[in-house]
């Protein structure tokens, strides 16, 4: 079973191609993170939010990951971090051509 943590926050920024050069780093390093098999990076400019959908391995995986990633945030000075993971229903997810194997 795979497991999909959404997480969400408000910032005031950088959006676009100014958030793409900025976070290259992070970006890169999530890759060495335990159980991460790809994110998916979210952004509104206009409602000033940010975030990602991520899928792992296991929960205990998303779980850990959600703790160091909500600790990161808030040394940003981000607060009202919103993180909540779910179980991926493969069968169906392939159905409507999820990357999931």
């Amino acid at each position: 079973m795979k497991y999909l943590l959404q997480v969400d926050f408000k910032m005031n920024g950088p959006f676009g191609e100014e958030m793409s050069k900025a976070f290259v780093d992070l970006a890169k390093s999530i890759n060495d993170e335990s159980g991460v098999i790809w994110k998916i990076w979210t952004e509104d400019a206009a409602a000033k939010e940010a975030g990602g959908i991520y899928l792992f391995e296991t929960k205990e995986d998303a779980e850990k990951y959600l703790v160091i990633h909500s600790a990161r945030l808030t040394n940003f000075g981000i607060t009202n971090i919103r993180g909540k993971i779910f179980e991926v229903n493969k069968a169906l997810s392939l159905i409507n051509n999820a990357p999931i194997k």
